[in-house]
C-alpha cells in the first residue's frame, strides 16, 4: 500500500480520480518493481479496487474533487513510526460511515471492526484464525460482543468433545453458522453469487465462506501491522504482545465504540484523515516514559524530549533490540540448534499446517541458507519488533541475499504452482539478478525454491543459461529447486563432519552451466541438477 501510495501522489497529485487518471496510474504502476499481477483486463477497475478499498478506506488519501494526500497520509509516507500510523487508521474505520453505506438488504451494522477484533482478541486470550472466521466476521454491530465471545466458548466447548477429524467438524460448524446467518436469503432463493451461475445451495454456502476467510485473513495481517498482536503460523493463532497489554488496555477503555460523524461526510473525512487521531496509551508523554523505562531501565531521558522525539527515542530502541534478536537467531542457527526445527516448519508447510505459508517459507529458507554455509545472509523480509517474521520481501528485491565474499547468490522463494508460477516469478526473479549483478560488480547465481517447480520455469531458467542479454547482465545462472530436494542439501550440511564453505555452494552452481552446455533439453538439465544437489558435498 504504501509505495503505491506514494506512486499516486507523485503522479497524479490534484488530478481528478477519473477512467483516464485511474488507467494511466496502472500504466504507471505496471513498470514498478514492487508492483505483483497485471491489471490489465480493466485497468480502471483495478485502479480504483487498489486504491478506493485501502488508501481511501483507512484515510490515507482524498479522491474527491481531486486527488491529495491526507495529513495522515503524508504521516505514513514520512514517520518512522508507521505501525502506529496504522493502528490510529484501523481504529478509526468503521461501518456504518459516509465511505460506507450498506444497502437496505445488508445486516445491520454498527461497529469499529479492528478495535471489536482487538478486544476479541484481548477477552479471549488467543484467538484461532477458525475462530475469527466463523465468529468474528459475524460481530457487524458492536452490541452482540458477549454474544460473540459466547459463540467462541461454545464452539472450543464441542472442540474439546469432538472425536474425529478436526477439519470435517470445522466445516460442519461453519455450515452450520452460514445457514443460521443466511437463513432469510436462503429461503427466498437468494442463492445466485457473482461469481457463479451456480445458484445452489453449496455453492452459495461455498461463496460465503470464502468471503469470509478472506476477510479473516485481511484482518489478520491488518492488525498483525500495529504491533500489537502475535501471530502464531504454526497455532494459527492471535495474542497480545505481553509488552503491548497495557497499550491495548487504553484503547479498549478510552476509545468510543459507536461509530461518528455517519450522516456528515465533510466532518467524518477531516476525522479520518487526522494523524493525530485517535489518542493513544504513547501520546500522554508520562505513560510514555515509564513504557520506555519499563522496557529498557538503562535509558536517559531527558526533559528536553519532545513528545515526538520521545516516540522516535522509543523506535530506535525497539529497532535496536530488534536487531540484536536476529543477531542471536543468527548465532543459534549457524550452530545448529535451530536445524530440527527449521525442518519441522518445512515439513508443516508442505501439510499446510501453517498460517501465511509464502511469508514462512522464504523466513524458514533464510535460515536453513544461514545453516547451510558460510557467508553474510540477509532475509529482505519484515521482521516484527522481537525479530519474527512479519511480512515478505517487497517486490524490487531478491528475497533473499548470500553474500559469499567473492560472489553473491540470490534466492527466490514462493509458494505459487503450476502456469501461475512462471507467469509471477519467471521475469522478475531474472531481473533481480541482474540488478545484484550490476550493483555488486560480482559474480552473481540465483536459487529459486518451491514446493514444485513448473515445467515453464524450468524451460524459462534453463533457456538463459544460453542467452547473452545486456540487460540481465549477460547469461543468467539460476537453477530451480523442488523444496524436498532443497531439504536434503540442509540435511546433508546438518550431518556433515565438517562446515560446508562458499566453494561448495559455488561449484554447486557452475556445474549448473556445465550440465546446460551438455545436456540435449531442459529437463535432461534439470534432472541432473537435482541428482547434484542430493550429492552437493561428495
Amino acid at each position: 500500500m504504501i509505495p503505491e501510495i506514494d506512486l499516486l501522489i507523485k503522479h497524479f497529485n490534484q488530478q481528478p480520480w477519473n477512467q483516464e487518471s485511474q488507467r494511466a496510474f496502472m500504466d504507471v504502476l505496471r513498470n514498478e518493481d514492487f508492483f505483483h499481477g497485471k491489471g490489465s483486463n480493466d485497468p480502471a477497475f483495478s485502479a480504483r479496487d487498489r486504491i478506493n478499498r485501502g488508501p481511501k478506506s483507512l484515510g490515507f488519501v482524498l479522491l474527491e474533487p481531486n486527488l491529495k494526500l491526507t495529513p495522515a497520509g503524508h504521516k505514513l509516507l514520512t514517520t518512522k513510526r508507521k505501525d502506529e500510523v496504522f493502528l490510529r487508521q484501523l481504529l478509526k474505520f468503521q461501518v456504518p460511515s459516509p465511505y460506507h453505506k450498506p444497502t437496505n438488504k445488508a445486516t445491520h451494522f454498527c461497529v469499529k471492526p479492528y478495535l471489536e477484533m482487538l478486544r476479541l482478541v484481548r477477552t479471549m486470550g488467543t484467538l484461532k484464525f477458525d475462530e475469527l472466521q466463523i465468529f468474528g466476521m459475524q460481530l457487524t454491530d458492536y452490541h452482540d460482543f458477549n454474544k460473540i465471545v459466547h459463540k467462541i466458548e461454545l464452539f472450543r466447548t464441542a472442540k474439546a468433545e469432538h472425536k474425529g477429524s478436526y477439519r470435517s467438524f470445522k466445516t460442519e460448524y461453519l455450515i452450520k453458522e452460514l445457514k443460521e446467518i443466511y437463513s432469510e436469503r436462503i429461503n427466498r432463493g437468494e442463492t445466485k453469487t457473482r461469481e457463479s451461475k451456480d445458484s445452489t445451495i453449496n455453492n452459495f454456502l461455498k461463496t460465503q465462506s470464502s468471503n469470509m476467510r478472506d476477510y479473516a485473513d485481511a484482518c489478520f495481517r491488518y492488525l498483525r501491522i500495529t504491533g500489537l498482536v502475535n501471530v502464531s503460523h504454526v497455532g494459527k493463532s492471535l495474542s497480545i504482545v505481553p509488552e503491548r497489554i497495557a497499550d491495548v488496555d487504553y484503547i479498549l477503555k478510552n476509545i468510543d465504540r459507536e461509530p461518528v460523524f455517519v450522516d456528515n461526510q465533510s466532518a467524518f473525512t477531516e476525522y479520518i484523515g487526522n494523524e493525530n487521531l485517535p489518542i493513544l496509551m504513547t501520546d500522554n508523554r508520562q505513560m510514555l516514559e515509564n513504557k520506555i523505562q519499563s522496557e529498557f531501565p538503562s535509558t536517559l531521558i531527558s526533559d528536553a524530549y519532545t513528545l515526538d522525539e520521545l516516540k522516535d527515542l522509543l523506535a530506535d530502541l525497539i529497532e535496536k533490540r530488534k536487531k540484536e534478536s536476529i543477531t542471536d537467531q543468527v548465532a543459534e542457527i549457524k550452530n545448529h540448534r535451530q536445524y530440527n526445527d527449521i525442518q519441522e516448519i518445512f515439513e508443516k508447510i508442505e501439510k499446510k499446517e501453517i498460517y501465511d505459508a509464502p511469508l514462512m517459507l522464504e523466513w524458514n529458507i533464510w535460515r536453513a541458507m544461514t545453516m547451510l554455509d558460510g557467508g553474510n545472509i540477509k532475509a529482505n523480509l519484515n521482521f516484527d519488533d522481537y525479530g519474527q517474521p512479519l511480512s515478505t520481501a517487497a517486490g524490487n528485491m531478491p528475497d533473499i541475499v548470500c553474500d559469499y565474499g567473492d560472489f553473491l547468490v540470490c534466492v527466490e522463494v514462493t509458494m505459487a504452482s503450476g502456469q501461475k508460477q512462471y507467469e509471477m516469478e519467471g521475469e522478475p526473479v531474472t531481473r533481480h539478478l541482474g540488478k545484484q549483478k550490476v550493483s555488486s560488480g560480482k559474480p552473481c547465481y540465483c536459487l529459486f525454491i518451491a514446493p514444485n517447480i513448473n515445467e515453464a520455469c524450468i524451460s524459462h531458467f534453463y533457456t538463459l543459461h544460453h542467452l547473452n542479454l545486456a540487460m540481465y547482465g549477460g547469461k543468467s545462472t539460476i537453477i530451480p529447486l523442488p523444496l524436498n530436494i532443497f531439504k536434503k542439501m540442509v540435511e546433508d550440511s546438518f550431518k556433515a563432519n565438517y562446515r560446508p564453505n562458499p566453494t561448495h555452494v559455488r561449484q554447486f552452481f557452475e556445474a549448473s552451466k556445465i550440465y546446460a552446455q551438455s545436456c540435449d533439453n531442459e529437463m535432461d538439465w534439470f534432472g541432473k541438477i537435482k541428482d547434484r544437489a542430493l550429492h552437493w558435498l561428495e
